[in-house]
């Protein structure tokens, strides 16, 4: 069975074709850079991660791009709370963002553009869609003419009549249409702003995307990924811009994971139960929770709760386990099959891969993946209760256990930790080396504490170090 995917545009499982045999275009909305990202952003990251490395592991050159929005109403206001300019804020909070991404083992996007970098093809992009008649410029703001485009709500399936019934709440005598969404804003008194064609401003929400593929994959892409609460407005109108511009299909599959509920309710501020990843990361590791976002299918909705994480730790535990016990036996094991097992168990091994793979060709059925896992677990573990195991056979099955893992992201070799004195003691030995300015040192010992997972703070209080 081919690959295939639940395309929220056609609301079908569809077979996986690429534009071009063997090369995968992949984009996916990444994250406004304002704050910390709470553990619902960290959904999809792991997701569609886990869904990269999987078209690798079937052999597709994937060119991975995920933006960042460092241009946005929030980060305006941050950054006038905090009396600090918005590149300061979210240059801050995008090295964040990566720092919680690999923690999670999120391998890094092969292009990650930020809107700043983008002004230039954003404005061209906008200027094309005025001269075809799509777009129009009124007191500064530049607009979309969602009436212009016949198939405007085919991604979230939302009549256009109903749209304009909804969005007639909303009163802006700037627009032609209350649908219409903004394209340019036009820039207010200390306001970070661009120069263009209709004075002083900045992008909309849902342009920086569109010109992000546009000049990064082109016309037309393979893959467009997010959470289910980017279906509308944002990703349809990402559709309707870039489809009107280019006169070309967008994207041909639109995949969005499930929304995640924290102890069965939604997560909100209001609630109190808003967890940011990187404290969460920090209490329980990267590890478990990523195992643990795969433990359902990315199309449902998740229920994260201490319980629950508490029953995948023991699970991911289970795993761990077993790779261990291989390592262990494999060191005594006989160079020879001495049961008459050989051909029996590279059968058994030889299944658990293609059913593995057959999972996951099911719309990245990560859940029913993990569930092979603790097959190969089992399998192995009856395998080593013979007093004598082969060599060949104890390292398929450890090989078979990292290759599966692997396409899942999850880690099974154990790192080496620092004790706490002995991380004093390289963060005392760093100090000295700046102050004798022997930088590559410091630079040296600072990269070595980041490869154990310990992230250093320089303060003016002295050096504050964490584990991930």
């Amino acid at each position: 069975m081919s690959i295939q995917f639940t395309n929220t545009l056609t609301r079908r499982k569809e077979p996986f074709v690429p534009l071009e045999p063997g090369k995968v275009k992949m984009y996916v909305c990444g994250p406004t850079v304002y704050n910390y990202i709470h553990i619902g952003n960290a959904r999809p990251a792991i997701v569609f991660d886990t869904l990269r490395r999987y078209l690798q592991y079937r052999g597709y050159q994937v060119t991975f791009v995920q933006n960042i929005t460092d241009v946005d109403d929030k980060l305006i206001r941050v950054a006038n709370e905090e009396g600090t300019t918005v590149k300061e804020v979210a240059d801050r909070y995008m090295a964040a963002y990566n720092e919680d991404l690999r923690a999670l083992n999120v391998l890094p996007p092969d292009i990650q553009p930020r809107v700043m970098q983008t002004i230039p093809e954003i404005i061209r992009f906008i200027e094309g869609l005025i001269e075809k008649g799509y777009a129009y410029e009124s007191e500064g703001d530049v607009y979309f003419r969602t009436g212009r485009f016949s198939e405007y709500g085919k991604l979230s399936h939302q009549p256009l009549d109903d749209l304009q019934a909804g969005a007639r709440v909303e009163v802006n005598e700037k627009k032609e249409n209350p649908l219409d969404f903004a394209l340019w804003k036009a820039a207010k008194r200390g306001e970070i702003s661009w120069e263009s064609p209709w004075g002083q401003g900045r992008p909309g929400w849902h342009i920086e995307c569109s010109a992000m593929a546009l000049k990064f994959l082109g016309e037309q892409i393979d893959i467009h990924a997010g959470g289910s609460d980017l279906v509308f407005p944002h990703h349809e109108n990402e559709i309707a811009q870039s489809e009107c511009y280019t006169g070309k299909v967008f994207a041909r599959y639109w995949l969005h994971n499930g929304m995640l509920n924290i102890n069965n309710e939604k997560m909100s501020k209001s609630l109190g139960n808003f967890l940011l990843a990187r404290e969460l990361i920090e209490r329980y590791g990267g590890q478990l929770i990523r195992f643990f976002m795969l433990l359902g299918h990315y199309r449902n909705p998740i229920n994260f709760s201490d319980d629950l994480l508490e029953q995948a730790a023991n699970g991911l535990d289970r795993i761990k386990t077993a790779y261990a016990n291989l390592l262990h036996r494999l060191e005594t094991a006989r160079p020879e099959e001495p049961n008459g097992q050989a051909e029996e168990q590279a059968r058994i091994i030889s299944n658990l891969r293609e059913r593995f793979i057959t999972e996951m060709d099911d719309d990245l059925n990560t859940a029913n993946a993990i569930t092979v896992l603790f097959d190969v677990v089992k399998e192995a573990n009856l395998y080593m209760r013979n007093q004598n195991v082969g060599q060949q056979e104890i390292a398929a099955y450890r090989d078979l256990l990292l290759e599966l893992t692997g396409v899942l992201g999850l880690k099974l070799e154990q790192e080496q930790e620092l004790l706490d004195s002995e991380v004093e003691a390289l963060i005392a030995e760093r100090t000295e080396a700046r102050k004798s300015r022997n930088f590559a040192r410091a630079d040296e010992i600072r990269d070595l504490l980041a490869a154990k997972g310990i992230i250093l703070e320089d303060t003016p209080q002295g050096v504050r170090w964490r584990r991930k």
